[in-house]
């Protein structure tokens, strides 16, 4: 495995041979991280996570406790997966038939948060910096800065990267500007785009 010396791991936590963990990562109990994961730096991952082999996962990523990324999941920078929260890979498992070969991949865009017990069912590409809602299912893509509550989610409203909610409606035309990091969000047909301030 590659990991630095600045990693930290617990001695209850497996990482198998041909895994890489970048700088100042937080590996804590009972962790298993299989041999193709590719971990970032500065993340931490909670008790009880596996790490598939077909994953990646950014700098900057917190994986809370009870949390399995499988196969064929992409976790980009600074993504937030809450406890117990669900990632899938097989659309329609059955125990009596293998379908290791029709993995869906799901990719999961910079500064998204998951909330606790929710689940991304597999094949969806979630927006950066959207927000799903504590126990939502998300079934079907999510746009950027969305924040998506219920079973299925849906879109609920907008989000800013300071994870507070948004003072845009759902559709149409609008802007606003977060009051905690001055950054600018306009609306255009739907979609909401972000402007850093300077």
């Amino acid at each position: 495995m590659t990991v630095s010396s600045s990693v930290s791991i617990h001695e209850s936590a497996i990482v198998d041979e041909g895994a890489t963990i970048g700088d100042e990562s937080r590996v804590w109990h009972f962790v298993h991280i299989c041999s193709g994961a590719v971990i970032g730096s500065g993340c931490s991952l909670g008790q009880g996570v596996f790490v598939g082999n077909d994953v990646t996962i950014g700098n900057n990523v917190k994986i809370q406790n009870n949390v399995s990324v499988y196969d064929s999941v992409h976790l980009e920078d600074d993504v937030f997966c809450g406890p117990s929260m669900v990632f899938t890979n097989v659309y329609n498992p059955r125990s009596a038939v293998s379908r290791k070969d029709e993995y869906r991949p799901t990719m999961v865009r910079r500064g998204v948060t998951l909330g606790a017990n929710c689940t991304v069912v597999c094949g969806v590409e979630i927006g950066e910096g959207a927000f799903i809602g504590a126990g939502a299912v998300v079934n079907s893509d999510v746009k950027p800065w969305s924040l998506m509550l219920g079973v299925p989610a849906r879109h609920s409203g907008w989000m800013s990267s300071h994870g507070e909610r948004l003072d845009l409606p759902l559709s149409g035309s609008g802007s606003t500007t977060c009051p905690h990091t001055g950054d600018h969000y306009s609306m255009d047909n739907g979609h909401v785009n972000r402007s850093p301030s300077s």
